[in-house]
C-alpha cells in the first residue's frame, strides 16, 4: 500500500467571518487561548502501518503556558488534514478561507498512544520504522522498559511484516499471532469525552482533531519532550509493586489499584485546573508508558487474578489487566492456532449498551456485530462481516470460549458504567437482522458455560433487594440500627440457626469521654458557597495539605495522617465537597452469618475505590482504667500499624513525578484513641478481619481539633462487588504499639495470609462462633 501525505491546511486568520469563531460567539478566555495558540509549535503527525493518522502534542517554549491537558484537541482552531495522492496534491488550490502549511515528509510509522505532556512514550533516540504488536493496542515493552511486566508464564514467538516478536500467555495451546486487519487505533480515546477520533485510509470520513503549527515556518521542527519521571521509576521505589512470581491476584489487584491512584491523583489536579478531562486515560497512558500491567499477551478463556464478578469503571482497566485490549471497541479478537489450522477468534466481547442487545436473561446474551451504528444518520450502513464480525463467525464454529463484560448502568452516577466481567460464554448460533435504525446488523447468541460463578446474576439480584427488600430471604431482622441509619441494615443467616449477634446499642455515633464543646475547636473556612479545589484562601484545604481530599463525587484521593473536613464552623454550605464522612452511611448493608468466622458484613451496592463506606463507633475509653488484655471486651479499636496492603493505598506517585507517600511498618506511628464496640456500636463491629482486605481505617476531623482522638472512618481499598465480605486488616502481631494484646489464629484464607492477628470483634476470623 503506497501512503502520502497531502497538504495541510489551517483557518484563515479571520475568525469574524466564520460564525464558531466569531468574537461575539467566544468567551474573553476564549479569545485569550486563541492568542497563545498562534505561538504554538505544530503537532507531529505519525501513520501507523495502516495509514492511521495520529497525534502528538509539540514541545513548548518555557514561557508559554502549557494546554489544559496533556493531549490537546484543541476546540479553538482545527488542524485539517487528509490524505490525497501526491499528483492530486500537486494541483490543489487552497479556497478562501484556507492556507497552505508546507508539511514535510514523515520519518516514523510507529503507532503512538497520547500520552500526559512530558512523558515520553518512545523512549528511543531513533523512531521505529515499524512497530507492530502481536498482543492487541500496545506493543510488548512498550515505553521504558524498565518497569516489570506481570502475569506472564509461557513464551511464544510470531512474525509479522518479516519481524520476529517475543509474547507470553498462560495458555500453551494457543499460539498468538498477530492479525493485520486489526489494529486499535493510535488516536481512538479522547481525553475530553468527545466521541474518539478514528483516522482511516481508506477514505472514509473521521473525527477532526485540532493541533498547533507554527505561523510564517518553512518547515516542522520537532524536540523531543523530557521525560517528568524518568528518575522517579527506578531502585526501591518500585517497592510498591508485587514480583512477577506473586500469585496472580495479587499482582492484578496491584496494577489495579496504581492505576486508580494516578486517575484520583489526576482527577484532583485537573479539578484544581478546572479542565476536567479524563483522569482515567492519562493514569492508563502512564502505566502504558512505563509497562505496568498485567496478563501481557492475548488468550482464549480466563485471565489470570482476574475473578468473575469483579467489577470496573472504566474501559481502560479492562486493558491494562489483559482482560479486554481495545479501549473502545467491543469485540477483542485475535488469531490462534486449532491444531495444524490457524483462525481469526474472538477472545472477548464487552456488551455495554452501544448497540441492541438482549441481556435480560443472565445465562443467555444475544450479541450484536461491530459497524454501521453511527449517530450520523447518513453515515449509518450495513454491518461487514470483517474483523471483529468475522472472528465471532469464525469463533462459532471453533467452539472457544469468550470472555463476556456485561455493561449497566451505574446506581451512583447518572451518566457512568459499572462493567462486570461475567465469565465464560460460547457462541450458540448466529444471524442476521434489521435493526430499528434500518441497517443490517449480525446477530450472534452466546450461551454461559455451566459451573461458574454468578456474575451478572448477582447483580441483577441485589439490584432487586433494593428496590424491594421484601424479596431478600432468610432474614432474621429488617432493620438492625431500628432506624438509626437512613437505609435500613438487614441482618440474616443463611447458614444455621443462630437467631443474632449478642446484645448491644445500635449507635451511629462515638460518645468521647468528655463532651465536644470542652475539646479544642477545629479552626473553621470562609468560603461563603462551597470549597474550591486549588482556593489558596480556604483554610480547610490548607489544613490538608492545599488540596481537597475528596472528589466531586466523594471518593478519597489519597490516605493521610489526618483527614480535616469542614464542619459547624465553617461558613460553607452542607453540600460542600469536604463534608463526606460526616453526612453517615450512604449503602445497603446486610449483616450475615458467615461459615466459620461469626458475623460478617457485606453490602448490595458496589463500592468504589476511596468511598466512604462507615465509622467505627462505640464509647471512647480511657486506656488507663481498661485493661487491654481483657479476653472479654475483644471489641477494642486500637490504630496501630495496619498492614503492608493498607499502607499502599497511595500506589505510585513517583510515576508522574511526585514524592513518594509510602509509609513503611516502621514508620507508621499509632493514635492514643481507643474505641470499645463491646456495649454499643454499627456495622463496623461486624468487620472480620482478612491479611488481603478490600477496606482500610482513615483518621478524620470534622467536630474537634483533638488530633489525638479523630474519628475513625473506613473506606473502600478497591473496587468491591456486591455481597463481598467487608474486611479490613486488624494490625499487624508482634508489633510495639499492640502492646501487650494476645493475637488469634487468623482464617482469612487469603495467599498472603500470615497465620495471625489484633482481635478486634470477638467472633470474627477465630474460628469460635458464640
Amino acid at each position: 500500500m503506497r501512503l502520502s501525505l497531502g497538504p495541510f491546511f489551517r483557518p484563515n486568520p479571520e475568525p469574524a467571518s466564520i460564525p464558531w469563531l466569531a468574537p461575539s460567539h467566544r468567551s474573553t478566555r476564549d479569545r485569550q487561548a486563541d492568542t497563545r495558540h498562534r505561538h504554538l509549535s505544530p503537532t507531529l503527525v505519525t501513520l501507523s502501518p495502516l495509514g492511521t493518522v495520529a497525534l502528538a502534542p509539540a514541545p513548548r517554549d518555557a514561557d508559554d503556558s502549557p494546554p489544559p491537558f496533556p493531549f490537546p484537541f484543541l476546540p479553538d482552531r482545527a488542524l485539517i488534514f487528509d490524505t490525497f495522492e501526491m499528483d492530486r496534491a500537486s494541483n490543489f488550490i487552497p479556497g478562501p478561507y484556507q492556507e497552505l502549511v508546507d508539511a514535510k515528509p514523515i520519518r516514523s510509522l510507529a503507532p503512538m498512544f497520547p500520552a500526559p505532556l512530558g512523558i515520553n512514550v518512545n523512549q528511543s533516540s531513533t523512531p521505529p520504522l515499524v512497530c507492530v504488536t502481536p498482543v492487541g493496542q500496545f506493543p510488548v515493552g512498550f515505553g521504558s522498559g524498565i518497569l516489570p511486566t506481570f502475569g506472564s508464564t509461557t513464551a511464544f514467538t510470531t512474525t509479522a511484516n518479516g519481524v520476529s516478536y517475543t509474547g507470553y500467555t498462560n495458555n500453551g495451546a494457543i499460539d498468538a499471532t498477530p492479525i493485520s486487519a486489526y489494529k486499535t487505533r493510535p488516536g481512538i480515546v479522547s481525553l475530553d469525552g468527545d466521541e474518539p477520533y478514528s483516522g482511516s485510509a481508506s477514505g472514509r470520513k473521521s473525527k477532526r482533531s485540532s493541533g498547533s503549527a507554527a505561523d510564517g515556518s518553512n518547515g516542522v521542527k520537532f524536540k523531543r519532550p523530557k521525560p517528568v519521571y524518568k528518575n522517579f521509576v527506578a531502585g526501591k521505589e518500585l517497592a510498591f509493586l508485587p514480583p512477577s512470581s506473586s500469585d496472580p491476584r495479587e499482582v492484578v489487584e496491584a496494577v489495579h489499584m496504581t492505576f486508580e491512584a494516578l486517575r484520583r491523583r489526576h482527577l484532583q489536579l485537573d479539578e484544581i485546573q478546572e479542565t476536567s478531562k479524563r483522569a482515567d486515560l492519562k493514569a492508563g497512558a502512564i502505566m502504558m508508558a512505563s509497562n505496568i500491567r498485567a496478563n501481557v499477551g492475548k488468550r482464549v478463556g480466563l485471565v489470570p487474578g482476574v475473578e468473575i464478578g469483579d467489577i470496573f469503571y472504566f474501559r481502560m482497566e479492562l486493558c491494562i489487566l489483559g482482560l479486554h485490549a481495545p479501549s473502545m471497541g467491543g469485540i477483542d479478537y485475535m488469531s490462534a492456532k486449532f491444531g495444524s489450522d490457524e483462525d481469526s477468534v474472538a477472545i472477548c466481547i464487552v456488551a455495554a449498551g452501544g448497540y441492541e442487545n438482549v441481556d435480560d436473561d443472565t445465562d443467555t446474551l444475544v450479541y450484536s456485530g461491530s459497524g454501521g451504528n453511527s449517530r450520523n444518520s447518513e453515515e449509518r450502513h450495513d454491518q461487514k462481516l470483517e474483523r471483529g464480525n468475522l472472528a465471532l463467525e469464525r469463533s462459532l464454529h471453533r467452539k472457544n470460549e469468550i470472555r463476556v463484560v456485561r455493561g449497566f448502568r451505574d446506581p451512583f452516577c447518572l451518566t457512568g458504567k459499572i462493567y462486570i466481567y461475567d465469565g465464560l460464554y460460547k457462541i450458540q448460533e448466529s444471524w442476521k437482522e434489521r435493526t430499528k435504525s434500518g441497517i443490517n446488523c449480525f446477530k450472534y447468541k452466546l450461551l454461559r458455560e455451566p459451573g461458574q460463578p454468578d456474575g451478572a446474576a448477582l447483580w441483577k439480584m441485589t439490584q432487586g433487594w433494593i428496590d424491594n427488600p421484601a424479596r431478600r430471604g432468610r432474614v432474621i431482622l429488617p432493620d438492625l440500627s431500628s432506624g438509626a441509619e437512613a437505609l435500613p441494615v438487614c441482618l440474616v443467616n443463611e447458614v444455621d440457626h443462630e437467631k443474632g449477634p449478642g446484645h448491644f446499642t445500635y449507635a451511629s455515633q462515638v460518645k468521647y469521654l468528655r463532651p465536644l464543646s470542652s475539646m479544642k475547636p477545629l479552626q473553621g473556612c470562609g468560603c461563603q458557597s462551597v470549597c474550591l479545589p486549588g482556593d489558596p484562601n480556604c483554610a480547610c484545604g490548607q489544613h490538608n495539605g492545599g488540596d481537597l481530599p475528596y472528589s466531586s463525587s466523594g471518593l478519597l484521593a489519597c490516605r493521610k495522617s489526618i483527614i480535616y473536613e469542614c464542619g459547624d464552623a465553617c461558613h460553607c454550605t452542607t453540600n460542600c465537597r469536604n463534608r463526606v464522612t460526616q453526612k453517615g452511611v450512604r449503602f445497603h448493608f446486610e449483616v450475615f452469618r458467615t461459615a466459620n468466622r461469626g458475623w460478617g458484613l457485606r453490602c448490595w451496592d458496589p463500592i468504589r475505590a476511596g468511598a466512604f463506606i462507615c465509622e467505627y463507633t462505640g464509647e471512647v475509653i480511657d486506656e488507663l482504667k481498661v485493661n487491654l488484655d481483657d479476653s472479654e471486651d475483644d471489641y477494642i479499636f486500637q490504630t496501630v500499624c495496619p498492614g503492608e496492603k493498607t499502607l499502599k493505598f497511595n500506589f505510585g506517585p513517583e510515576l508522574i513525578g511526585e514524592e513518594s507517600t509510602y509509609v513503611s511498618a516502621d514508620e507508621f506511628e499509632p493514635l492514643p484513641i481507643k474505641i470499645s464496640a463491646k456495649k454499643m456500636g454499627n456495622v463496623s463491629r461486624f468487620m472480620n478481619h482478612s491479611c488481603s482486605p478490600n477496606v482500610f481505617w482513615q483518621p478524620v476531623q470534622h467536630d474537634h481539633g483533638d488530633d489525638s482522638h479523630p474519628h475513625i472512618m473506613f473506606f473502600a481499598l478497591k473496587h468491591i462487588p456486591p455481597m463481598t465480605e467487608l474486611t479490613f486488616d486488624y494490625g499487624v502481631a508482634g508489633s510495639e504499639s499492640s502492646g501487650s494484646r494476645r493475637t488469634k489464629n487468623c482464617f482469612c484464607g487469603s495467599s498472603n495470609c500470615r497465620g495471625n492477628f489484633l482481635p478486634v470483634p470477638p467472633d470474627s476470623s477465630s474460628g469460635i462462633i458464640p
